[in-house]
């Protein structure tokens, strides 16, 4: 993305959803850039397995062994060697002359005519490369089997030696969010930690005279600040390392004053509050002073109003980065709204993963969803099943930007898309599981 320092990034009046992850993807490749420039070591550290979920891997893992380590079978049955098959009678017939177990291979080898009984993970003994299924077979007596040939090929039911992972070769790709599953597969391949990012420093605050911290008595016209505990809840989620800058007001010397603080010591900084045109705010008019910031009017609801572009690096920065900077709006939904359709992919993108957008779904609107055409809507619904079976949605009720309550009841976003006109029931609508976000 080409711009002048110091000059907005973009001004619009009705900035398309899609433009606005394009300009932020933009420009957090040019903060990667600069950052790669810097050649940090610190950037990157080992942790132990269980201190790396929801961290992003720094490095390709590559296994130390073959997955498996050994051709074995696939399942509970009987272990033989394939040429058997290699004939005209409908009916094989085989001698049983011993059992291989899991983890305890048989020392013997299989000939012609003859089978194991084998279990499932057993390494394959010497002379088989196929097995039967105990439910296909017939016993003859406790020495003998016999079954269709027509049932299974060659090789069937066995595992090859490597199918699943070779070794030398990648188990995990840098750039994963690790997941559960990830850290179990470490494991398996013996594997005790793990080379990660280091975890971005985003730094929150609210901003606004109206706003109370807990514990604080409500006077006339105030309201405890929500925003930075919801933030608080969506950063950890990313396992990220939070600065809480508490609550600033409508002040522009301490605005600034605030805005130099939490840039000194962050990679990230997230305001909300103090973006809406005519509010009491002073926030444009310092960014402009403080970095190269744009503010936005983007076509969606909840959320239009919205600031984004970065800081000069401060004195006293260690490395001199520049800090990434989100003004969100005030109201608590659109708080979350934007974080997780802007702000969640852009510290994804910028901490180095290779994944950052979650995937879509469909279901079924349960009742008709009034919407019109020149945005794109988030709004919060429950996702079920209906008496068909299929996927299910329904709107929390009240669609309001101030209603959070809205967002405590939902499990997903139903997104309706920026050309989009008014839903009738039973119409196939996109969603976002938030479990797909967090």
């Amino acid at each position: 993305m080409n711009h002048s320092p110091n000059q907005p990034i973009l001004m619009t009046s009705s900035l398309h959803v899609n433009d606005a992850r394009k300009a932020i993807a933009e420009l957090v490749d040019d903060l990667i850039a600069e950052s790669a420039a810097i050649n940090d070591p610190a950037d990157i550290e080992t942790v132990a397995l269980d201190q790396a979920i929801n961290r992003i891997l720094a490095k390709d893992l590559l296994s130390p062994i073959d997955v498996p380590a050994a051709d074995n079978s696939a399942m509970d049955g009987y272990a033989f060697d394939g040429k058997c098959l290699d004939t005209s009678y409908p009916t094989i017939s085989l001698k049983i002359i011993g059992t291989a177990f899991a983890g305890k291979p048989y020392e013997g080898s299989v000939g012609l005519g003859e089978c194991l009984k084998i279990m499932t993970g057993a390494v394959m003994p010497v002379g088989c490369d196929t097995v039967i299924p105990q439910e296909f077979t017939t016993s003859k007596d406790d020495l003998a089997i016999e079954f269709k040939q027509d049932q299974l090929k060659l090789g069937e039911n066995r595992r090859l030696r490597g199918e699943d992972l070779q070794q030398g070769k990648p188990a995990i790709s840098a750039g994963r969010l690790l997941r559960p599953s990830d850290l179990g597969l470490a494991a398996s391949l013996g594997i005790a930690s793990l080379p990660v990012k280091r975890r971005l420093k985003v730094a929150i605050l609210s901003s606004g005279d109206e706003l109370r911290t807990l514990g604080e008595p409500l006077d006339a016209g105030s309201i405890y600040d929500s925003n930075r505990y919801s933030l608080t809840g969506l950063l950890n989620r990313l396992n990220l390392d939070i600065i809480d800058c508490g609550i600033v007001r409508d002040d522009p010397a301490s605005l600034k004053q605030a805005f130099i603080a939490a840039a000194s010591k962050s990679d990230v900084l997230i305001s909300s509050g103090g973006v809406s045109v005519g509010e009491a705010d002073f926030t444009k008019q310092i960014m402009q002073e403080l970095g190269d910031v744009g503010f936005w009017k983007i076509a969606m609801r909840p959320g239009r109003p919205m600031a984004f572009g970065v800081l000069k690096p401060v004195a006293g920065k260690s490395p001199a980065r520049k800090t990434l900077f989100f003004g969100l709006p005030g109201n608590p939904v659109a708080v979350m709204v934007t974080f997780y359709q802007f702000v969640r992919a852009a510290l994804l993108q910028l901490n180095g993963a290779n994944q950052t957008e979650p995937p879509l779904t469909q279901a079924i609107a349960e009742a008709p969803i009034r919407k019109k055409p020149g945005r794109t809507e988030f709004q919060r619904a429950i996702l079920g099943r209906g008496a068909d079976g299929k996927p299910s949605v329904r709107l929390t009720g009240s669609q309001g930007a101030g209603i959070l309550r809205s967002m405590s009841e939902a499990n997903c976003f139903v997104i309706l898309g920026h050309d989009q006109g008014n839903i009738a029931a039973g119409d196939w609508v996109d969603i976002a599981l938030f479990d797909g976000l967090l």
